[in-house]
């Protein structure tokens, strides 16, 4: 008879010690630069911080521009041209590639000698470099403007963004009935009412206000009367694009509850106009935000 086997005792395995992994190196921001033999340099290594000022500094003959202008610039300019295509690296100026085995981390770069070219006590860093003429591009193209009066943004109104500011206002205030109405100056030579009479021929019947505006009269002419909130868009927008076409962009709608209030009213304007101040700005240009420009 076969004889039976004794059953197998389950025995604790015994665990594998993994030794703990060392946490990865964060990634270095380092400019590291190997085997430098550009001119006097004897196959100099060195490692140099980013996003710090950095001196290099030694006497006459060390190799302080070796390294700094024949090594370090010369092959991020060199790298930076790169990046252009064929046809544009044929117009920019092109250094050779530096006595060097390697050079990691460098980002593009720019160069002041101690040479001032511009012969000029208003020279600075950023017309040297022209990184000036990029931030003033970027002011006349991206930047918001504010205004000087008030500190409100001025933008462009249209019918559209009108509207649906009117709609809002009307929202909050209880949608109270609201004449939109636009300005007509009256001439020197002329009296309110007889201006009053040559818009009644034209079919404006109504005259919400007149206020006074550098030494003139002007009539706030009512375009049409209406509640914001239940008004159809279709009327709303007919008349905000009536009233900015007979305005000459500016538009002031005013709430019919009580006496006029000229200073309450909602303004708005299709150009570069703060319509609470009363004041017009001019388009923006690169030479506005330039301290040596005339404009």
């Amino acid at each position: 008879m076969p004889t039976p086997k004794s059953p197998r005792s389950a025995a604790p395995r015994a665990k594998k010690s993994v030794a703990p992994q060392a946490p990865a190196p964060a990634a270095s921001t380092d400019i590291r630069i190997r085997g430098a033999r550009q001119n006097n340099l004897k196959n100099l290594d060195v490692d140099i911080h980013t996003g710090e000022l950095t001196v290099v500094t030694g006497v006459s003959g060390s190799g302080k521009s070796s390294l700094v202008f024949d090594t370090l610039y010369a092959e991020g300019q060199r790298r930076y041209v790169e990046t252009f295509s064929p046809y544009a690296r044929q117009f920019l100026d092109r250094m050779d590639k530096p006595q060097v085995d390697r050079i990691e981390g460098i980002p593009p770069a720019i160069a002041i000698d101690q040479t001032n070219p511009v012969r000029t006590s208003r020279s600075t860093v950023g017309t040297m470099t022209e990184v000036n003429d990029h931030l003033k591009l970027m002011f006349a193209r991206l930047a918001q403007l504010h205004c000087e009066g008030c500190g409100a943004a001025v933008r462009r109104d249209t019918s559209d963004s009108i509207y649906v500011d009117l709609k809002l206002r009307a929202a909050k205030a209880d949608d109270p009935r609201v004449a939109i109405t636009f300005a007509v100056t009256v001439p020197e030579n002329f009296k309110g009412a007889e201006v009053e009479q040559f818009l009644s021929a034209q079919g404006y019947t109504r005259v919400h206000s007149q206020e006074k505006r550098e030494g003139a009269v002007v009539l706030n002419v009512v375009q049409d009367r209406m509640r914001i909130g239940t008004a159809e868009k279709a009327r709303v927008m007919e008349a905000l694009e009536a009233a900015l076409l007979h305005g000459k962009g500016r538009v002031a709608v005013f709430m019919l509850d009580g006496a006029p209030d000229v200073e309450g009213a909602w303004r708005y304007s299709s150009d570069l106009h703060c319509a609470a101040c009363d004041i017009t700005y001019s388009e923006p240009h690169p030479s506005s935000f330039s301290f040596n420009n005339p404009l």
